[in-house]
């Protein structure tokens, strides 16, 4: 991983903290004037988020390590762990939501909101500083590719809904003096968080099974490796992903009669090729002679 990629990395990861721990302070003391339902479902999504964030800080350093005597291939599973535990605590958040949601719906008596103007407010500066953080991760996502800052981007954006409903539901109460509403965002957001657990929790699984790599990037370097002069043909291609690396090892078929400095120069820069194509990638080329079995 290149120094720049580390920088934005960690760069990502430390907004996300920051933002977190802002937003967290901000809708305790916006629960505490409104008693708003939407408003807490936003606060357990954002206290989520500073935990899950923290735990992506620490898994974007520790992955940033080199590879050492202990870690051939570097410390890129780390970020997969990361990612699996934010899916885990985003599952549990959105059972606990839906469970107080549900809860809300069938009492009898109303819950009476106070304080919506100030609510309001807190909501807007919330919707405001997720969206400079994810416009931000996203960048730092396609520059890098990394695994945790792209997960922790989604679940940022997943938490617009909550904020924006909260704005709707306090607006309801203060206008109209309908409370109804903020329960039904309520388990909206815990569906949103539900589904986001799922594809975070999936794909960070993936990762760990050694589960090959996206099919798009295999067909790229498969077109490739057939157009790169002297390759008479290739086979037995694996991948798998390690946090935000693709780790890629194939055989190809050289003309047996070569210079075992010419296989290595065509195997080097087809390497060189991929790698180009493809920053995030770690490339294994075997060599084989064509037809198999010729010296």
């Amino acid at each position: 991983m290149s120094s720049e990629h580390k920088r934005l990395n960690l760069s990502a990861a430390l907004a996300s903290v920051s933002v977190a721990l802002c937003l967290v302070i901000l809708k305790l003391w916006a629960l505490d004037q409104t008693q708003s339902l939407s408003v807490a479902a936003s606060l357990a999504d954002s206290g989520l988020d500073l935990l899950v964030s923290a735990l992506g800080l620490a898994a974007v350093s520790y992955a940033a390590l080199p590879p050492d005597h202990d870690h051939a291939f570097g410390h890129g599973s780390a970020e997969d762990l990361s990612a699996l535990g934010q899916g885990v605590f985003l599952l549990v958040t959105a059972l606990a939501l839906a469970t107080v949601s549900i809860e809300r719906l069938l009492t009898p008596t109303p819950v009476t909101l106070a304080a919506e103007g100030a609510g309001i407010v807190v909501m807007a500066v919330s919707i405001l500083l997720t969206g400079a953080l994810v416009l931000w991760q996203r960048h730092v996502a396609r520059r890098t590719g990394n695994r945790v800052i792209a997960a922790d981007s989604l679940h940022y954006v997943s938490d617009l809904l909550p904020n924006v409903g909260a704005i709707a539901a306090l607006w309801m109460s203060s206008r109209y003096g309908i409370s109804s509403l903020d329960t039904i965002v309520g388990l909206l957001a815990a569906l949103v968080l539900f589904i986001g657990a799922l594809r975070i929790g999936i794909g960070a699984w993936h990762a760990l099974m050694d589960h090959r790599a996206d099919p798009d990037l295999i067909a790229g370097i498969e077109t490739i490796i057939s157009a790169h002069p002297g390759i008479m043909g290739f086979h037995d291609m694996r991948t798998r992903t390690a946090g935000s690396r693709t780790f890629v090892d194939f055989h190809i078929e050289l003309d047996g009669q070569l210079s075992l400095n010419q296989a290595h120069a065509i195997g080097a820069e087809l390497r060189r090729r991929i790698i180009d194509t493809y920053p995030q990638t770690d490339i294994l080329i075997h060599k084989d002679p064509y037809p198999e079995g010729e010296a």
